[in-house]
This record gives C-alpha cells, sequence and structure tokens, in this order.
C-alpha cells in the first residue's frame, strides 16, 4: 500500500465524510461518492434524525482532524436529562457528578456540511453527490454506480473501497450477495419505530423549555424525547410500537385519535407543538435496528466503517461518536503499522483494525438496546432515581474514585466500550443489591466519610461480581 493508491469510500455521511479527511490528511487520494443531493445546497432532512448527541469520543476524532472547535460552535451543551410525567411536573437528572461533563446537541446536517467543506479544502479529496452505488464486484475491486439526475450507469475501479454508507450497505450487500467468502451478518429489529416532530421557537426566537436538558417522557411501552436546536426550536422524536398497545402507529391515523394520544400522555408537550396532525401524518416512520457482522473486510480490497459494519439504536447517544472513533481506530492502525518499520498491506490493516473494535462495536450496540429500556421503564422508578443519586454524590465526592456505567461510556473516551459495558453493568449490579439488602441508602447532605463508606462497598462488591463474571465466561 502507497500514497498513490486510489480509494474509494461510498457514502459521504457523518462517518464517509470523516474518514475522506483523515485519509487526505494522511496524504492519500479519495473519490468519496454519495447517492444523496450534496446537503449544503439541498434540504434533505424529511423529517429525519435532525439533531444528534455529540460526546467525548466524538469529539476526539474531530480534535484528530483538527475540527473540534469548528464542531463546538454548533453545539448546544445539555448537561442530563429532564423527566416530564404526566401531571406536567419536571424531575431533573444529571449525567455525571463531575463538572462540566455534558453531552451536546448538533445538527446532523450542520456537522456533516462542516465536514464537507473541510474535506474539499484538500487538493486530493474529489466528491460526488447523486451518484448510487448499486453494487460491488469484490474480485475485481469494481463499485457499479447509477447517477440519479443523468441515469446513466458507470463503473469505478480502485486500488481499495471503503463502505462508509449506513445501515443499508451497498457493499455489505454484496458481501452476502456474491457469497465469495464466509460472512455472517444478522440485522434485528425493535417492535418501536420514530418519528420525529418539532416544539418552535417562541415568537422571540427563545427555547420555550430547557435548552440545556435531554427532555424525556417516559411512559413504560412508549417514550417522548426532545434535543434543543440553535434556532430555538426542538427536535421531538416519539419512539412507539408499529401494532401494540392502545396506541401505535398503526392505530393512530387521524387527527382524532394522534391528539386523544398526546392529550392523555404528553399534554405538556402538546401544548407545545402547534402542528401536530400535519407533522405527525406526514413525516415518515423510522425503523430501530441493530447491524451486526464479520468480517468487516474482503482481502486487501474492501472494508466496512461505520453504521455499514455496527448500525446500532440511538437510545445511548453514542452512534455517530462510535462511527466517529471508528476513524480514530483505524489512523491508530496505520501509525502503529507504519511504525512498525515491517512491510505492510491494506489486508493487515484491515484485520488489526477489525480486531481492535469489533468487541467496542458489539459491546455498544448492547448498551444501546439496554438504554432504550432504561429510558423508557426506569428513570421514574424510585430505586433508580436512589442509584442515581449515589452515584452522582460519589461522582461529585471522589471524581477520580468513581465513573458510573454511562459516564465510562459517554466521558472516558479511552476506555473501550466493552470494559466500560462490563465494569458499568457489574456496578449497576452492584449498588442495586445493596441498596435492596439496605446496606446503603441516601439522605440529603452526606458526609465524605459516609460516602467513603458507600464508595468501598461499592468497589468490593463490583471486583467480586467482575471475578464471578470472568469465572462464568461473561
Amino acid at each position: 500500500m502507497n500514497k498513490t493508491d486510489k480509494i474509494l469510500i461510498i457514502g459521504a455521511g457523518l462517518c464517509g465524510s470523516l474518514l475522506a479527511l483523515r485519509l487526505a490528511q494522511r496524504g492519500y487520494k479519495v473519490e468519496l461518492y454519495e447517492s444523496r443531493p450534496d446537503l449544503r445546497k439541498v434540504d434533505i432532512s424529511s423529517g429525519r434524525s435532525i439533531n444528534l448527541a455529540l460526546s467525548d469520543r466524538g469529539f476526539k476524532a474531530l480534535r484528530l482532524c483538527g475540527v473540534e472547535e469548528k464542531a463546538r460552535e454548533i453545539c448546544i451543551p445539555m448537561f442530563g436529562r429532564l423527566m416530564h410525567d404526566k401531571a406536567g411536573n419536571t424531575f431533573a437528572s444529571n449525567y455525571s457528578g463531575r463538572e462540566n461533563e455534558y453531552i451536546n446537541s448538533i445538527s446532523r446536517g450542520d456537522l456533516n456540511a462542516l465536514l464537507l467543506n473541510e474535506a474539499e479544502k484538500h487538493k486530493n479529496v474529489n466528491i460526488y453527490f447523486n451518484k448510487k452505488c448499486k453494487n460491488v464486484d469484490l474480485e475485481n475491486n469494481v463499485a457499479y454506480f447509477k447517477d440519479y439526475k443523468t441515469k446513466e450507469e458507470f463503473s469505478i475501479k480502485a486500488t481499495v473501497i471503503f463502505g462508509a454508507d449506513g445501515a443499508g450497505s451497498s457493499l455489505r450487500k454484496s458481501y452476502y450477495l456474491e457469497k465469495k467468502f464466509l460472512f455472517s451478518y444478522a440485522q434485528n429489529y425493535l417492535n418501536h419505530g420514530y418519528k420525529e416532530l418539532e416544539i418552535p421557537a417562541d415568537k422571540t426566537g427563545k427555547h420555550q423549555i430547557s435548552n440545556q436538558h435531554l427532555h424525556i417522557w417516559p411512559r413504560g411501552d412508549f417514550m417522548l424525547i426532545a434535543l434543543p436546536n440553535l434556532d430555538g426550536s426542538f427536535t421531538v422524536t416519539l419512539f412507539l410500537s408499529y401494532n401494540e398497545g392502545e396506541f401505535n402507529f398503526e392505530n393512530l391515523t387521524t387527527e382524532e385519535k394522534i391528539t386523544q394520544f398526546f392529550k392523555q400522555e404528553f399534554p405538556d408537550a402538546l401544548a407545545l407543538i402547534p402542528d401536530i396532525k400535519e407533522e405527525f401524518l406526514n413525516n415518515p416512520t423510522g425503523a430501530l435496528g441493530t447491524v451486526k457482522c464479520s468480517p468487516w473486510s474482503y482481502q486487501n480490497k474492501t472494508v466496512l466503517l461505520g453504521d455499514a459494519a455496527h448500525a446500532i439504536v440511538p437510545f445511548y447517544g453514542q452512534g455517530m461518536n462510535a462511527s466517529f472513533e471508528d476513524v480514530t481506530v483505524f489512523d491508530e492502525i496505520l501509525n502503529q503499522l507504519e511504525n512498525s518499520l515491517e512491510v505492510y498491506s491494506w489486508k493487515s490493516v484491515f484485520k488489526a483494525y477489525e480486531k481492535a473494535r469489533k468487541k467496542d462495536t458489539d459491546a455498544i450496540a448492547d448498551l444501546a438496546i439496554d438504554n432504550f429500556y432504561e429510558m423508557r421503564d426506569h428513570v421514574a422508578n424510585p430505586i433508580f432515581k436512589e442509584k442515581r443519586k449515589i452515584e452522582m454524590d460519589l461522582e461529585k465526592t471522589f471524581p477520580t474514585q468513581y465513573f458510573s456505567k454511562y459516564s465510562l461510556v459517554t466521558f472516558n473516551e479511552n476506555i473501550g466500550y466493552n470494559t466500560a459495558m462490563k465494569k458499568g453493568r457489574a456496578q449497576d449490579k452492584a449498588l442495586l443489591n445493596l441498596i435492596a439488602d439496605n446496606e446503603v441508602h441516601t439522605h440529603l447532605n452526606m458526609t465524605k466519610n459516609e460516602l467513603k463508606v458507600i464508595l468501598e462497598k461499592v468497589k468490593t462488591e463490583t471486583d467480586n461480581i467482575l471475578k464471578e463474571d470472568k469465572i462464568a465466561g461473561l
């Protein structure tokens, strides 16, 4: 492999554009192809995925590429969740007991545009839009495209092809259709879909509810969430079953039924959404699925990154961050092999990358499913509230000694998702066991010594659980 290799990246979304930028910075020649129009010129949101949660792992990748500060300029910090009950009462739950740890609401389109602009600054990058990849000839490393505007079909031969084309990846589809090698693939959907709505800004252009929180209306079998936008609006997302329960996407088909549902379950949110009928009936219902597959690469020719390799549901706010971290890990593998002074190939890069990365992407996929049930069912549970209160107190009092599972995943960019999952789950189990056995309890203004006793109990119980899990092969 060398810098004159022709690199083709399929997909100019968040992962593909960041990958193109980083490879260009390393001196590679990159051709970036995208099926959609240029989002900098055409609005392609169509009621889907308006904004996302950007946190430390994502910022680490943006920092690597020199665009962290530009991204921060278009972020809105969210310091915790704000839960809404049916009566309109709210209670806040911070993400961390440490100061200056928060996640950020950011527009998918604005961030994607930023990355495309940065990539285009490099002469060794060419970007093409409205070019849909139909399939890839794996043996000959040829990608076949169709131009949506001219209807012309054409092919491109490359030295190496990166599939960063999302959950519906054409490259991944070619992996299992061409049957050139043993390829394992699983795609699992929740029985819940999602629909995006909007709380507009008030008449002065300000946010109508707190813009320092991610808002959640947890209702057991379904929920509503809202993230702030820079223009004073909120992107509201309803997560609801397709066909189960009193209300579901299949039976919410009339203005009367839709209004009844929101009046009964989300009255305070309904008061802020003026066009509920139009938005609900016209915005698409999206699917929520998880993709796991292996291997991610074929010989020294192709490799999958981002959602193409490991799409996850959005409930940990880590989908984009995990895809960005792919770029960070891939870059680290290139550094390691270049510094080893040994002869290496794209094949060895791809294999080393997947070996380093796969267990972590599997872990965040599982954690995202866990968090779906936590956000939907547990955030209003008294025991869960007690656990979070203890965790916040421990993090505030012992900021370098205790990290909750959420903090391990979200605010510790140098810990792999798999390690964060195992330790975080053990800590959760330890705390819940201690609460259930009445060995720890929380009250206002606990002393440092009282918290120190709790910390030691949690540490001991966590270590015991981790040892048991290791013996059990978990």
